[in-house]
């Protein structure tokens, strides 16, 4: 396919995918230290090797001008970025058809009003446990309470669609599958629950110890409610389930156990500049050396993503028995 084809066509790689769902990284810090994202003791980038705020929206409007619909922020946490929100405004402009940002929550008291008189569509909140001493087990920093305040802020603040992500591990919080399903009913948000991905060297424990699979948390919700498979598309890999007597629909993200690389339409970009074509591969392009050759022509960024298509690989191969395929950390990539 030439480049001028692609170019008409938006961003479609050698197997005939389209894609149109970028997240950006805007920071690879983060105020937690969950122990599935990061080693507690973490190494940041160098303020240098970060995309600036104006280099990052220089990086979404190209996307957005070759087809892309859906932008999401990432980090870390990139409510710890400062002045993230000149980027969020900016962002807000584009007219996307759908901009949404994944959070820890712990910011969302001081921002949620604003993220959403920005244009922000939707909110997907971390949150791994409703236990106090245990959330913070699993965080390592964070407080419960700070991040419950933060689901109550966007929802004062009028977002409409918010979703929970919760990834499960045997022997931490499986116990508590139930209550999560419990409180998003209760707030009439939706739920996502997250195989845990072989994603960094983390030393807090064995993955192959603590994988829980989507079907065993889809069974334990079945015990209580009924699920009924809805077909519904976010531009995301969840698989969504409803419930009879609530609005609240329950997804699942199964990397290991149901892979959605076959209708992969996403991209990533990590704080670094380096666009990811695989969540599970190195397949990757650095974008930082071309922003900043080119400050104020963007030919030779759109030409370069449009050149990466044809690295995008045709799938992951994430295993369960504890190996790491990738070296880099989840708060490197971006969620």
């Amino acid at each position: 396919m030439t480049s001028c084809t692609q170019h008409q066509q938006g961003l479609v790689d050698r197997f005939g995918r389209r894609v149109k769902y970028v997240r950006l990284s805007v920071t690879d810090r983060c105020d937690f230290r969950c122990v599935y994202c990061m080693s507690e003791k973490m190494t940041f980038l160098p303020r240098e090797q970060v995309l600036s705020l104006e280099e990052i929206g220089r990086v979404a409007s190209v996307f957005a001008g070759l087809g892309v619909e859906k932008i999401r922020l990432t980090g870390g946490e990139p409510l710890v970025r400062r002045d993230v929100m000149q980027l969020v405004d900016y962002l807000g402009t584009l007219g996307l058809k759908d901009f949404t940002m994944t959070t820890n929550g712990s910011q969302l008291p001081r921002y949620a009003k604003a993220l959403k008189a920005a244009g922000m569509h939707r909110l997907n909140i971390s949150l791994d446990s409703l236990d106090a001493e245990k959330f913070h087990r699993i965080t390592r920093k964070g407080q419960l309470q700070q991040v419950i305040d933060g689901i109550d802020a966007a929802q004062q603040a009028g977002f409409d669609q918010i979703k929970v992500n919760a990834v499960i591990m045997r022997g931490r919080n499986e116990d508590e599958v139930l209550d999560l399903v419990d409180f998003v009913r209760q707030r009439q948000i939706d739920i996502s629950f997250i195989e845990e991905m072989p994603l960094g060297d983390v030393s807090d424990h064995g993955r192959e110890e603590t994988f829980c699979s989507s079907d065993e948390v889809k069974a334990m919700i079945e015990q209580r409610y009924r699920l009924e498979a809805i077909n519904q598309q976010t531009g995301g890999p969840s698989r969504y389930f409803s419930m009879q007597d609530s609005r609240s629909k329950i997804g699942f993200i199964s990397p290991h156990s149901h892979n959605f690389c076959g209708d992969c339409n996403r991209v990533r970009v990590t704080a670094e500049g380096r666009l990811l074509l695989c969540l599970g591969n190195e397949h990757s392009v650095d974008l930082r050396p071309i922003l900043r050759a080119h400050p104020t022509d963007n030919k030779p960024l759109k030409q370069a993503i449009v050149d990466a298509m044809d690295l995008k690989p045709e799938r992951h191969h994430f295993t369960t028995d504890g190996d790491v395929q990738i070296v880099r950390f989840m708060n490197m990539t971006g969620g």
